[in-house]
């Protein structure tokens, strides 16, 4: 049992307590001593650990993905909190709760579901009325539906990260459709409720979020082409045309070739159901790196990697009246 999450942790503190190891490097100092390297994480976020000593036997004693009890001194690096970890074992199966570990979605799962339904009741076309009521009505797509990420690394990185992923893309659809009058709002709203449904395979999340087997050797998209098919030949008479139209929203929502897309878009709904797509895992990364740099004091987080630039936070100055 937890008793202290990283989100509490400030420098100086004496930190005795569990995490999962995400990440375990044995690495080398300029002098050539050895040193283990951890990337540490319970459900309130995650943080770097070191084993100055006795690295090499620390090195057996426990593997990536395990949850590990450190006894450590949080210390201040280059303005970012870290754990000096001075011993470290792994935890026993009776000392684990994995609900202490895996991120959570902050909202509400039976009302982010029951909002994305609603907008499922807006679809008027009743082909596309029964490929949804395919969809939700299987009880097991449902259940990996409410739990899966969205992401392992990059945007709503928890435990119905794909649900709320999905409900912000599909409300933002729903206002756009009524921007664009002239674009098929029922494609819209249903590109936006299935476009990632492949993610609820392409994902493990019983320790580490981390990418099945599936995921690696085939990704979601295809994993979600694969299911649309599936569901589609179950309803008689499905029209050939709105088929393609669907299996090409699927295909094409990362946009670009180069980020995993078969095909670009081509359709004037396909190109919205992309663009929003992004903007919405790119607001959210945005959102969650100045949030997990908020424990430094400059305005500025660290550099982001996949972004490629420092992120403003804003001032922390107070405005003058």
């Amino acid at each position: 049992m937890k008793n202290i999450f990283i989100e509490q942790i400030k420098a100086g503190d004496k930190v005795n307590e569990f995490f999962l190891v995400e990440e375990k490097n044995l690495a080398f100092s300029q002098k050539g001593a050895p040193y283990l390297s951890l990337r540490l994480k319970d459900k309130s976020g995650q943080l770097d650990g070191r084993v100055w000593e006795n690295a090499m036997k620390f090195e057996k004693a426990f593997k990536k993905g395990d949850i590990v009890f450190v006894q450590s001194r949080a210390v201040s690096y280059k303005g970012i909190i870290q754990l000096s970890i001075i011993d470290v074992r792994a935890a026993s199966e009776e000392e684990i709760d994995w609900a202490d570990y895996l991120p959570m979605v902050k909202g509400n799962i039976d009302d982010m579901y029951r909002e994305l339904m609603s907008l499922a009741d807006q679809v008027t076309s009743p082909p596309l009325q029964a490929l949804l009521r395919a969809f939700f009505g299987d009880e097991e797509i449902v259940s990996l539906f409410r739990r899966a990420p969205a992401a392992k690394g990059f945007h709503h990185v928890h435990i119905g990260g794909l649900l709320e992923h999905t409900l912000s893309v599909t409300k933002l659809l729903a206002m756009v459709a009524d921007h664009y009058p002239k674009s098929n709002r029922d494609l819209l709203l249903v590109g936006g409720i299935l476009h990632d449904i492949g993610k609820i395979h392409e994902f493990s999340y019983q320790g580490n979020i981390d990418y099945s087997d599936e995921g690696r050797l085939i990704g979601h998209i295809v994993i979600g082409l694969e299911m649309l098919n599936a569901k589609i030949a179950t309803i008689p008479g499905f029209p050939a045309k709105l088929a393609m139209e669907l299996r090409h929203l699927v295909l094409s929502h990362h946009g670009m070739l180069e980020y995993g897309s078969p095909k670009r878009p081509k359709t004037v709904e396909a190109m919205i159901v992309h663009q929003i797509d992004d903007m919405d895992a790119k607001v959210n990364a945005f959102q969650e790196f100045i949030g997990g740099s908020n424990q430094t004091e400059s305005d500025w987080t660290p550099f982001h990697r996949l972004f490629e630039r420092y992120i403003y936070k804003g001032s922390s100055e107070p405005v003058a009246e």
